[in-house]
């Protein structure tokens, strides 16, 4: 009976061991995708993905993803992370979507359209520019915009013109469609579906990725306002007023220095109107303010406006009204 008793706790050790083996893993796995994670906040950013392009953050919540297992998010690597969308409030004029489309997502030599030219009237957004598969021919068209159920977005041409030429309606007599026309399968952002367009936003902008399902989109004057995800309970929101870009918990590398249990918020001197960002140039707005640590070492980085330094930068756009 002894000598049975032995074996079973040999056993039953082991099969604690093997088990020890599996669930470890698993353990930290799941601790790293809830705690290391660095979470985001900002409020009334006019972030500048480049010189032509530039969005208006009213609102957002997420995380910032690493591109690649195992390593930080670099602040000054706009490569390095994802910014995962719990819910955003994100609007960009017509004029900035221009330059996604032509810059990123139909720069190619072989792209079906080029030269793309987006305005709104009424609510309704109007394309014009270039059939570049079918000899160059010039077109317009002009349609509504809504959220596809999978959380893109869907422009619904109505009307086309081709040479200034309706088409349209012989399209309908003839059962063309837009896809017919237009061979979106070499381009990233967006694709021809029946007669609509189909743009998703996490693959039209330039870096920074974004990540996350539009639930709904409008238009209001030159602006597409686009909202991710679902907004939260109210009461449950960020304390903080103005206008900022907030940084917390992980680990995020930003300049020589590396944060652990990130405490970053990036304050706007200037709260009056949007917060200017530019990444790519964020040192100089940097120079141009100052720094405070709080007492449990977090740190607050208040910064001048990109469109603000001294001497003042070009730009080729214009900023939309603060919404309030």
């Amino acid at each position: 009976m002894r000598a049975i008793g032995i074996k079973n706790w040999a056993t039953l050790l082991m099969i604690l061991t093997v088990w020890i083996s599996i669930a470890e893993p698993q353990h930290n796995q799941q601790k790293q995708s809830t705690v290391d994670v660095v979470q985001v906040e900002m409020r009334n950013v006019m972030y500048h993905y480049n010189d032509r392009i530039a969005a208006h953050l009213l609102r957002v919540q997420g995380k910032l993803v690493p591109r690649e297992t195992g390593s930080l998010p670099v602040f000054d690597d706009k490569e390095s992370f994802t910014l995962d969308l719990s819910y955003a409030e994100i609007a960009i004029s017509t004029d900035a979507l221009s330059g996604a489309l032509n810059d990123h997502v139909f720069s190619g030599a072989d792209a079906p359209l080029k030269d793309l030219s987006l305005s709104s009237d009424k609510g309704t957004l109007k394309i014009r520019g270039k059939l570049h598969s079918k000899g160059d021919i010039p077109f317009e068209g002009e349609g509504a915009i809504s959220a596809t159920p999978n959380g893109q977005i869907r422009i619904q041409l109505r009307k086309i013109k081709a040479a200034k030429l309706p088409v349209k309606g012989i399209m309908d007599l003839l059962g063309v469609k837009i896809a017919d026309l237009i061979n979106t399968k070499k381009v990233r952002g967006i694709r021809a579906q029946d007669n609509d367009l189909i743009l998703d936003p996490q693959e039209a902008l330039p870096p920074p990725r974004i990540q996350g399902r539009v639930t709904s989109v409008r238009i209001v004057g030159d602006e597409i306002v686009q909202v991710f995800g679902t907004a939260p309970a109210s009461g449950t929101g960020s304390e903080l007023k103005g206008n900022y870009m907030a940084y917390r918990g992980a680990q995020l590398r930003f300049g020589k220095l590396t944060m652990s249990d990130t405490d970053m918020i990036l304050l706007d001197m200037d709260p009056k109107d949007p917060f200017d960002f530019y990444l790519d140039h964020y040192k100089d707005q940097l120079v141009a303010g100052y720094t405070k640590t709080t007492p449990a070492f977090g740190l607050r980085v208040f910064m001048r406006d990109f469109n603000k330094l001294n001497p003042p930068r070009q730009r080729n756009s214009e900023r939309p009204s603060e919404r309030n």
